[in-house]
């Protein structure tokens, strides 16, 4: 998990086209990356993907990743399966927290849009984020904003005891 989730977000800062831009990173609080998250539907459909967060320290350093889950469900009109993956950028303390603290749902407990991207994305970041949550997919290939309203993430413990010990 941690090498694709290493792997998805070099890949992404590599293209600067398509990269989230320096300054969003600059104010990021927490940056999650979940590589493969699986949706499929016929009718209800449900997603679920794992993957890792790290939280920026006073500091400005970046601390050890810690495990995540991302699950949701779905109804409407809806075939198929597909896999993406999933980065999400955390811009205030308060959706890290309610993070830390135990599972939170996108759009309910902290508001979320699609990130800008690309190197000329910059200017229109500084001085104007307002969500909580600035989300972005790569699906064969493509990169852009996603939509996650009504996922919720939460801490896998269970992963991070077996990987940290404690």
């Amino acid at each position: 998990r941690a090498q694709s989730a290493t792997r998805v977000l070099a890949e992404i800062q590599m293209a600067p086209d398509r990269a989230i831009p320096h300054s969003l990173m600059q104010v990021a609080h927490a940056v999650a990356v979940i590589p493969n998250v699986i949706k499929a539907g016929l009718i209800f459909g449900g997603r679920f993907g794992e993957g890792l967060v790290s939280i920026k320290k006073p500091d400005g350093t970046w601390s050890d990743p810690a495990y995540i889950r991302l699950t949701g469900a779905s109804f409407g009109f809806q075939a198929g399966v597909s896999s993406t993956d999933v980065i999400l950028v955390f811009t205030n303390e308060d959706g890290v927290k309610r993070l830390i603290h135990g599972e939170f749902t996108i759009g309910a407990d902290a508001s979320a849009a699609a990130g800008p991207v690309g190197r000329y994305a910059n200017a229109s970041t500084n001085g104007h984020l307002d969500a909580a949550i600035y989300s972005y997919s790569r699906s064969r290939g493509l990169f852009a904003g996603v939509a996650l309203d009504g996922a919720r993430i939460g801490i896998d413990n269970a992963a991070d005891q077996r990987v940290y010990g404690t």
